[in-house]
Order: C-alpha cells, then sequence, then structure tokens
C-alpha cells in the first residue's frame, strides 16, 4: 500500500468547531497510525467569509490540540495557477464547457422547476453534443460547467458506510468555475487531493452528497480514486445537530472554560469510535488502536455532563506541579494577583481539585485563597457567627498565633485543643470559621483551608469576624 496521506481541510470563516476538530482528529490519528502524513489545508477560496483572524484561530486550536501537521498550512488562494490547468484539460477534453446562461435566466429555471415539482437542476442549455469541443465566449461573460454523464450511477465505496450509490440523472452539470474565473468548492477539493495524493478522505457526512460529483472529477481527469469515509454527524441531546444552543461549539471556547486539550482529544474520538469499554486514551493509545472500523454509522450525541466528567479525570490525575502551571492564566483573567510560590498553589489546587471539573471552575473556588479579603455570606453569617461562638474563636486565635510551623498537623492540633478546651463538636467550631474564612458555609476541610491560607490570612480574619460580633 502507498504511503498513508490524510487532509484536514477547514474554510477559515470562523472558529474550529467541535465537528471539524473531530475530523481533523480522526485525519491525524489515521494517519499517525498508519506511518503516514497529514497535511493541513486552508480553503480560504470564498473572500468574503474567509478572515485572517479565523486562519489564526484554526492554527491556535490545532496547536493546542497537539494535532502537529506534517504538511502546511496550505491555502488554496496561493493554487489558483493549478486549478487554471486542471480546467483547461478539462474543457480540451470536452469534458467541460462554457455556460453563458444569466444570473436572472439560473433563477427563472430554478422558480419554474419548483412549480412543476421538479427538482431544481441545470437542464444543459449550453451544453455541447456528445464530443464537441466548446469554442469560449469573447463577446459575453460566461462559467464552466462540468460535463456531468448522464446515464448509469456513481457509486461511492465508503470505508464507514459500505457502498453509496448515486443516480447520475440527480447531478446536473457542476459549475467549476464562477464568471470571474475563479474555481469552486468542489473542483479545488479535487484539483487538491490529486496534487497532494491524498489517500484517504476522512470527513464529516454532510460532504456526502459532494463525494459522487469529487468522483466524476477525479475520473475525468483520469486518477485514480482515493479511499472515503464519511464520519457520522455530532448531535445534541435533542438528537438535532450540535449548535450554539447546545452550549460551547468552538474548541477555543472549551480552552478559555478550563477545560484541557487531553481531554477534549478523549472525548472527542468517542464521539463515534469506540474501543472496547474504555473511555480514557493516552495519546499513544489513540494512534495504536485507531481505525476507521471501529467508528460506528450512528451519529455521536455530545454530552456536556459527559464531557466535563472526563475533564474533571484529568483534573485530578494531572501533576499538582503541572496544573500549577496551567492554572496561571486563569488566575490572571479573573483579575487576582498571581501567587509567585508554585508550591502554595500547588496546595491550594490540592484543596480543590476534588469539587470541581475544570480550571476556571477551580480558580472560581478558590477566590478566598487568591483575594486578600473576602465577602461574608449574610445569612451563613448570622446563622454561625452568634456571640456563644466569640470565646472559641478567641481561643483558636491564641493557639494559631503562637504556631512555630504552620500545616495542617499543628493547625489540627490547636484545633482540637480549642474543642477540648470549650467542650464542643467539631461542627460547632468549624462551622462558624469556615465563614469567618471563606465567606460560606462550604469549602475543603477546614484544617486545610487554614493552612492553605497561611497564619497571617488566618488570624486577620478570625479577628474581623470578632470585630463583628461585637459591632
Amino acid at each position: 500500500m502507498a504511503q498513508v496521506r490524510t487532509r484536514f481541510a477547514p474554510s477559515p470563516t470562523g472558529y474550529l468547531h467541535i465537528g471539524g476538530a473531530r475530523t481533523a482528529l480522526f485525519n491525524y490519528l489515521f494517519a499517525r497510525h498508519h506511518g503516514g502524513k497529514f497535511i493541513l489545508r486552508i480553503e480560504d477560496t470564498d473572500r468574503e467569509r474567509s478572515t485572517p483572524e479565523a486562519i489564526q484561530a484554526i492554527l491556535e486550536a490545532m496547536t493546542w490540540l497537539g494535532l502537529d501537521y506534517d504538511e502546511g498550512p496550505l491555502y488554496q488562494t496561493e493554487r489558483y495557477p493549478l486549478y487554471k490547468e486542471k480546467i483547461r484539460e478539462l474543457l480540451i477534453a470536452g469534458k467541460a464547457y462554457p455556460c453563458t446562461c444569466t444570473a436572472a435566466e439560473l433563477d427563472a429555471k430554478r422558480q419554474l422547476a419548483q412549480k412543476e415539482k421538479r427538482k431544481p437542476a441545470y437542464d444543459g442549455t449550453c451544453r455541447p453534443a456528445n464530443g464537441a469541443i466548446p469554442t469560449l465566449p469573447t463577446d459575453k461573460p460566461f462559467t464552466v460547467r462540468f460535463r456531468s454523464p448522464r446515464d448509469g450511477a456513481t457509486v461511492v465505496k465508503d470505508l464507514i458506510k459500505g457502498d453509496v450509490v448515486f443516480d447520475n440523472r440527480e447531478l446536473d452539470d457542476l459549475i467549476i468555475a464562477r464568471s470571474d474565473g475563479t474555481p469552486t468548492y468542489n473542483f479545488c477539493v479535487v484539483a487538491d487531493d490529486i496534487d497532494m495524493d491524498i489517500t484517504h478522505i476522512i470527513r464529516g457526512d454532510d460532504h456526502l452528497s459532494n463525494t459522487p460529483r469529487q468522483i466524476q472529477l477525479y475520473q475525468a481527469l483520469g486518477r485514480e480514486l482515493p479511499q472515503f469515509a464519511h464520519v457520522p454527524l455530532i448531535l445534541g441531546t435533542d438528537k438535532a445537530r450540535l449548535s450554539k444552543r447546545h452550549g460551547a461549539t468552538s474548541v477555543t471556547a472549551y480552552r478559555d472554560l478550563g477545560y484541557f486539550p487531553e481531554a477534549v482529544v478523549n472525548y472527542l474520538v468517542r464521539l463515534a469510535w469506540s474501543y472496547g469499554d474504555q473511555e480514557i486514551f493516552s495519546r499513544q493509545e489513540l494512534i495504536e488502536k485507531f481505525s476507521l472500523e471501529n467508528v460506528g454509522k450512528s451519529a455521536g450525541v455530545f454530552n456536556p455532563e459527559k464531557f466535563l466528567w472526563v475533564n474533571s479525570h484529568y483534573l485530578k490525575s494531572k501533576a499538582l506541579s503541572e496544573l500549577a502551571e496551567e492554572v496561571v492564566p486563569f488566575i490572571e483573567v479573573k483579575g487576582y494577583a498571581v501567587p509567585r510560590d508554585k508550591k502554595w498553589l500547588e496546595k491550594m489546587i490540592a484543596t480543590l481539585r476534588e469539587r470541581t471539573k475544570t480550571m476556571a471552575d477551580l480558580v472560581d473556588a478558590a477566590h478566598y485563597y487568591l483575594a486578600d479579603e473576602i465577602f461574608l455570606d449574610e445569612k451563613a453569617a448570622q446563622k454561625f457567627l452568634t456571640r456563644d461562638t466569640a470565646a472559641p474563636i478567641q481561643s483558636l486565635i491564641d493557639k494559631l498565633s503562637t504556631l512555630g510551623d504552620f500545616n495542617e498537623s499543628t493547625v489540627e492540633q490547636a484545633f482540637a485543643r480549642t474543642l477540648e478546651e470549650h467542650g464542643l463538636q467539631m461542627g460547632k467550631l468549624a462551622q462558624p470559621v469556615r465563614v469567618a474564612l471563606t465567606g460560606s458555609t462550604v469549602s475543603p476541610g477546614i484544617h486545610d483551608v487554614i493552612a492553605v491560607l497561611g497564619k497571617e490570612r488566618t488570624i486577620r480574619r478570625l479577628k474581623n469576624a470578632l470585630l463583628r460580633l461585637q459591632g
């Protein structure tokens, strides 16, 4: 078998969305599994909608996901001479022809077809007789149409769906060059895939209707067909096509929400592909195990809760030193000063990662660690910071103040002595202290919270609570 060559070919009209990222991932894994090449091609021929910002966003998302490509990015707008040559080749062979039908005439044909309840398709007004080589008009604008076969069928031998048959009578003569000479999407794709020696075209189900036209272009150009694999679409939980109403749909949106690239890759690959009951895969495992045989035919259902679960797995299992580096941008976004002590950050994260699912959630939960001052929840303060807690809190302040080595163990001992001294159960002191230190009734273990906050901030907040009581 020739060396496997796959490609991902996004149109830069917006961010890299979840469906596109999964397509890129499948092409990447297939190429890596077979020791082949993975090519990135930017299909930017739509000048009105393509933007440099969208191109940059796609490149950033690919880098963040770790989908490194062997060739590219290659841009279609830099390849017009190739397309012009191939169109000329088809014209000379009588396999394409100029069409002088105006937009108004074509619109009238469409409206008549709809009125007569026929499929709106080009009727072949400008199509020459069989074998005739057309002459290009010099006195009026024209498009170039591909001369599609009118008899028989075109069969897509799909590696996932099996054989899909299209009646050639349903395929009208495709425009391959506009009146200004610019080539159209389906033609550019074929010319590029031939030129780049693409062996396998792995893409979304929504491209299947384009495939018979592209197969006919391959055949007209006398080239061997690549192998096609159309991956089922991703649906929302309501079984509608994934859209913004189902949540964030771009890769960079999930990055900014605090998802890990490993989690995004792991979750996306499982939306149509499986390997037994295994849920979590390393990058190397994915490369070793990935195959198109294990891609299902049914649409993948995007489940936000399952996605969060996958991300939380990585949050809980990553090294604290790694998380301490990765949390920094999320601290900055929230406007907090970034602590210089990475070991302190590791301790902070260790108290919160079992309770949160994304890095953004973790920083939100860490507000009482990262802020110098906190605001007390008024209901919690009224319930727990009562006058009978003043003496135990003062006693705890006295004991914490004398600690030389301030850690979980010594804090726990100071807490235990205070409880014994005042004859209290743990909750009777822990909750008032928790409210005083964090502003609410929910937090990690109180000894851990105090150890992470440190002596100075802990004592200052406890004293502020006493001032409140006295006031």
